[in-house]
């Protein structure tokens, strides 16, 4: 099983579609929410990104939201 984390904002229209693709998939993930978690946020920033969505698969990340780049990390 894959281990996922999804960077999240409300406004965000690619993390709903991101997140629809993984319940449609199956997949558990954890939502980091940049907009309501400050701690999100600064570990975003940390890792040297500013936008949303950021999926991370088993430490390998991915900016964006790209179906078939997703799938070959999972």
């Amino acid at each position: 099983m894959a281990n996922v984390t999804i960077f999240t904002s409300n406004t965000c229209p690619h993390c709903i579609s991101a997140k629809e693709y993984l319940n449609d998939k199956g997949i558990n993930y954890e939502e980091k929410n940049v907009q309501t978690d400050p701690n999100a946020r600064k570990e975003l920033m940390k890792k040297g990104y500013m936008g949303v969505p950021v999926i991370i698969v088993n430490g390998e990340e991915m900016v964006g939201f790209d179906k078939n780049r997703l799938d070959e990390l999972l």
